[in-house]
């Protein structure tokens, strides 16, 4: 199973595709009625999508799985309770699968069939979303049940995250322990540390500062940079992100403790928490659709007349 895009709703869809664009350093894939949809260098066909919204919200976060997991996943999901539903996927690449709402809001689709692209050259473009994080009020519950009902793993605990991955990456999502429920933060996948750090320097061409970075986080041990985007969201760059075994021994809080003032590996960047806090609480979930069984025929079944 991999990430592969996350869908915002928001006012000024249009301003947020061009400053990701032409400043983030993003390629535009293509614009359909009001959603604009971005790419990265590697082979999904975009990365976000933005639709015009009066407003701003989580539409769903996208992974792509085999037809083998997308049935073990009906199972699980069913069994847990979740609601959930078939879909068909409207958007770029297409793919059909199940779209299941967390306990505290998240919108997690899987898909198969959606149809891949060819990479574009592009050593400032991200090459793919390596993980999307969520706020939560209750971050162990909405852990377990990421591996109870999705067939995720947690693989380390800290004060202040649950890590969980889809498969060897150390984390394709994460909860937050932040009393709230909304998207924390969705994070690009650079090529290396220097295009982390041209990413850094094309922003602050623009006189926008890193709200957080560049640092080295613990778990998972990736470079990072997060900014507060314009248009509300934390974004971040990061790169070498921690590959583990299926063995992994989760880390515990008390295993992730950094010196007096120390918040990274490198120590060397302040934090702006109210910034990011603010920026954090934008964008909630917000479900549209009513729960159908997973057993329905999802041939009948768009995004369109649900």
């Amino acid at each position: 199973m991999r990430l592969r895009s996350i869908e915002l709703a928001m006012p000024g869809a249009a301003d947020a595709a061009t400053f990701m664009t032409d400043i983030w350093g993003m390629a535009p894939a293509k614009v359909i009625g009001d959603i604009h949809y971005l790419r990265g260098s590697g082979t999904f066909p975009y990365l976000v999508a933005f639709e015009e919204s009066a407003d701003a919200y989580v539409r769903s976060t996208t992974f792509v799985c085999t037809s083998d997991r997308l049935e073990q996943l009906k199972r699980s999901v069913t069994i847990a309770g979740l609601p959930a539903m078939p879909v068909v996927s409207e958007d770029l690449g297409g793919g059909h699968g199940i779209i299941v709402e967390l306990a505290e809001g998240e919108l997690l689709r899987f898909l198969v069939d959606a149809q891949e692209v060819e990479p574009i050259e592009g050593a400032d473009l991200p090459v793919k979303l390596t993980h999307v994080v969520f706020n939560s009020a209750e971050a162990e519950m909405t852990g377990h049940l990421a591996e109870d009902a999705l067939g995720f793993r947690v693989s380390d605990r800290t004060k202040g995250m649950v890590f969980v991955r889809c498969n060897d990456s150390h984390h394709s999502t994460a909860f937050a322990r932040a009393g709230i429920s909304s998207l924390n933060h969705i994070a690009f996948e650079m090529e290396d540390l220097d295009a982390v750090m041209r990413g850094i320097g094309r922003l602050r061409d623009q006189d926008m500062a890193p709200a957080w970075g560049p640092g080295r986080h613990g778990p998972g041990a990736n470079v990072f940079a997060y900014f507060i985007a314009p248009f509300g969201p934390v974004i971040e760059f990061s790169t070498a992100v921690n590959k583990v075994p299926d063995d992994y021994r989760p880390g515990a809080p008390e295993d992730w403790t950094w010196p007096e003032k120390r918040i990274d590996q490198w120590g060397m960047s302040d934090k702006n928490f109210d910034g990011l806090r603010a920026a954090e609480e934008k964008f909630r979930h917000r479900r549209d659709w009513q729960p159908q069984s997973l057993a329905h025929p999802i041939d009948v079944l768009t995004e369109e007349n649900h």
